[in-house]
C-alpha cells in the first residue's frame, strides 16, 4: 500500500489481468493459471454477468445426428452475409472440444439416463442445443468455471473493482486504472496482458434482459484506446422479455417457442404466420419485428406468449426458473399466456479482434460480446453467445502466452505515472448523482425510442445530435463509477446511432424503414476515434 500522503493511489502488479467473470473471462483465466499469476477484475458479484442470465443453451454440434458443417451453416445463414467463415469455422469446431471439456470438468448439463438432451431453438437446422436445469444453462456453466477458478490458488478474483480506463505504455497495454467500491480508492494494475471479457451494453436501452452491470464499458474504453468497434448497429432484440408495469424485462428463453409456445396478439389471435412462414421459429429480428409491428397495429405495449397447450408437468420441469418467477408475479404459464414484449438482448458487433482475441492496441485482447470476431454477422444464431465466449476467451489466452515476451518491459515508476497519466482523472465529477441519473434516464429512452427494433433517418440524426452534447458535457475520466458509467453509455449509444445513420439499408438485426431492403454490397461499419 502506498502513502497516501506521497502518492493518491496504489499499484499492484500480477501476470494476467483479465476485466469480467463471464463465460470468456473464467475460462481465459483457467487457461493462463498454468504460467503466472491470475487477477480478475469484476465490478459486480462473480455471478452477475449476461453469461450467468442465458437460460437457453449453448449449441454445439455432439448430437450424433448433427455436423460443425451444419451448424456453420445455420450460423452463416442468420448472420445474412457478414459473418467471417474463417471464425465461425472455429466457433463451430472448437465449440465441441471446449463443451466437452466443460463437461469434464462437472458441468451439468441435462440428460436423460446417460444420454444428453438436445433443445431445438429458432433457425436451427437440427435440435444441438445442451442445457441445464430447464432453463439455467449459463447459471451452471459459471457454477462449474467457477468452482474451478476458486480451487486454484493462482486465480484470484476481486469483485467490487470497476475498471476506469486502460493503462497505456508507449502505446503497449500495461494494466487498468481501476476503482475499490469498498474504500473509493483509485489503484493501478500492471500486467503483461490484458484480457477484456466485460460484456454487452444491454442497459444503454430503455428495456434490456442484461443485467445492471451491462453498461459498455470495455467498448467505452477500447474506443477511447483507439481500436477500431465494427458492426455497432446490429443490436439483437430478444422477442419474448416479461412486460409488467414496474417490473424489469426478464428473458422468456427463446427455448420457450421451440418447445410449441405460440404467439398472440391482445385480441388472442396467433399471428406469427401472417408475416413468415417459419412462424415462431422465424430468426429473432424477424419474430422481433412481427411483434413490433402487432403492438403498433394493435394500440398495445405487449403481447401473449401461450404455453397453456403444453402439459403443466412438462413446463414446470423444463423451464422451473422461469416458472417459478412468473408465479412470483401472480402469472401461473401453465395456465395463462404470459405478457411478453422484445427488450435489447446481445451485441453482435464490437471492439475488432483478429481470430486469437487480438486488437490492434499491442498487449490488449478482448473476447465474448465485447468484442466482434465476425462470428455473428448481422444477426446472432440463437445459442451461439456462450460457445464464443468459451472459444475465443480460450484462444486469447493461448496467443497471450505465445506472445507475452514480445513487448515485456519494466513498466513506468510511479512519478512518471503520476505526473504522464494518473494527473488527466477528475477527482470530482462536475454533475451530481440526480443530474447523472437524469442524464442516464434520458439516454436510455433516446436509444429506444431512435436506435431500436425500427429506425429512420430522421429519429438517428436526431439522436445523434443529442447524444454528442451529452459526451461533451461528460468529457474527462473520474474516479467515480456513476459518471464513469454514465459517459461509457453514452460513448456506446452514439456508436450504435451513429452506425445505424450510417447503414441506409435493412439486414439482419438493423432496419431502417426508410431503407427496408437489403443492399447487393456487404460491407462492414468501422468507426475509430479521431
Amino acid at each position: 500500500m502506498s502513502d497516501p500522503d506521497l502518492l493518491p493511489f496504489e499499484i499492484r502488479k500480477t501476470d494476467f489481468l483479465i476485466i469480467g467473470s463471464g463465460i470468456a473471462g473464467l475460462r481465459a483465466a483457467i487457461e493462463l493459471s498454468a504460467y503466472g499469476e491470475v487477477l480478475i477484475l469484476n465490478k459486480g458479484s462473480a455471478r452477475e454477468s449476461n453469461s450467468a442470465y442465458a437460460q437457453g443453451g449453448i449449441a454445439a454440434a455432439i448430437n450424433p445426428y448433427d455436423s460443425p458443417q451444419s451448424h456453420m451453416g445455420d450460423t452463416l445463414k442468420a448472420g445474412k452475409g457478414l459473418c467471417k467463415r474463417s471464425a465461425v469455422k472455429i466457433l463451430v469446431e472448437e465449440g465441441i472440444l471446449r463443451v466437452k471439456e466443460l463437461i469434464d470438468w462437472g458441468t451439468r448439463f441435462d440428460r436423460k439416463g446417460n444420454q444428453l438432451l438436445f433443445a431445438q431453438e429458432a433457425a436451427h437446422s437440427r435440435r444441438r442445443i445442451l442445457r441445464a436445469r430447464g432453463d439455467a444453462t449459463g447459471d451452471e456453466i459459471i457454477r462449474s468455471l467457477l468452482s474451478r477458478v476458486r480451487s486454484d490458488r493462482k486465480i484470484r478474483l476481486l469483485n467490487h473493482h470497476f475498471s476506469i480506463d486502460l493503462h497505456l505504455e508507449e502505446g503497449v497495454c500495461r494494466g487498468a486504472w481501476v476503482l475499490s467500491e469498498s474504500d473509493q480508492r483509485p489503484k493501478l494494475f500492471l500486467s503483461n496482458g490484458v484480457i477484456l471479457a466485460t460484456g454487452g451494453a444491454g442497459q444503454i436501452f430503455l428495456r434490456t434482459t442484461n443485467p445492471v452491470i451491462a453498461t459498455g464499458d470495455g467498448m467505452a474504453m477500447c474506443y477511447r484506446k483507439g481500436v477500431e468497434m465494427v458492426d455497432m448497429e446490429f443490436v439483437q432484440f430478444h422477442p419474448t422479455a416479461l412486460c409488467l408495469p414496474g417490473v424489469a424485462p426478464f428473458l422468456l428463453s427463446e427455448a420457450m417457442r421451440g418447445e410449441g409456445g405460440i404467439l398472440k396478439n391482445v385480441n388472442g389471435e396467433a399471428f406469427m404466420r401472417w408475416y413468415y412462414p417459419d412462424a415462431e421459429l422465424a430468426p429473432r429480428d424477424m419474430v422481433s419485428r412481427a411483434i413490433w409491428q402487432e403492438m403498433e397495429r394493435t394500440g398495445s405495449d405487449h403481447i401473449f406468449l401461450d404455453m397453456t397447450s403444453l402439459s403443466p408437468k412438462f413446463l414446470k420441469k423444463r423451464f422451473p426458473t422461469i416458472y417459478r418467477t412468473c408465479l412470483g408475479y401472480g402469472i401461473d404459464l401453465t395456465r395463462s399466456p404470459i405478457p411478453v414484449s422484445p427488450s435489447a438482448h446481445f451485441m453482435m458487433g464490437g471492439a475488432r479482434t483478429d481470430l486469437n482475441g487480438m486488437t490492434a492496441v499491442p498487449g490488449l485482447y478482448a473476447a465474448g460480446e465485447v468484442a466482434y470476431t465476425g462470428v455473428h454477422g448481422a444477426n446472432r444464431l440463437a445459442s451461439n453467445s456462450l460457445l464464443e465466449g468459451l472459444v475465443f476467451g480460450t484462444r486469447a489466452a493461448r496467443h497471450l502466452l505465445r506472445h507475452v515476451g514480445r513487448h515485456n518491459r519494466p513498466g513506468m515508476s510511479r512519478p512518471e505515472i503520476k505526473n504522464r497519466e494518473f494527473s488527466q482523472f477528475g477527482k470530482k465529477p462536475p454533475l451530481n448523482n440526480k443530474k447523472l441519473a437524469q442524464v442516464e434516464r434520458a439516454c436510455k429512452r433516446l436509444i429506444w425510442e431512435n436506435a431500436g427494433i425500427v429506425r429512420n433517418g430522421r429519429s438517428l440524426k436526431m439522436a445523434v445530435k443529442e447524444l454528442k452534447s451529452w459526451d461533451l458535457i461528460l468529457k474527462g475520466s473520474r474516479f467515480h463509477r456513476k459518471w464513469m458509467e454514465v459517459k461509457n453509455m453514452v460513448c456506446v449509444a452514439l456508436l450504435v446511432a451513429g452506425a445505424a445513420l450510417a447503414r441506409r439499408e435493412s439486414l439482419g438485426a438493423h432496419y431502417r424503414s426508410d431503407y427496408p431492403k437489403p443492399s447487393r454490397k456487404k460491407v462492414h461499419s468501422v468507426l475509430k476515434i479521431r
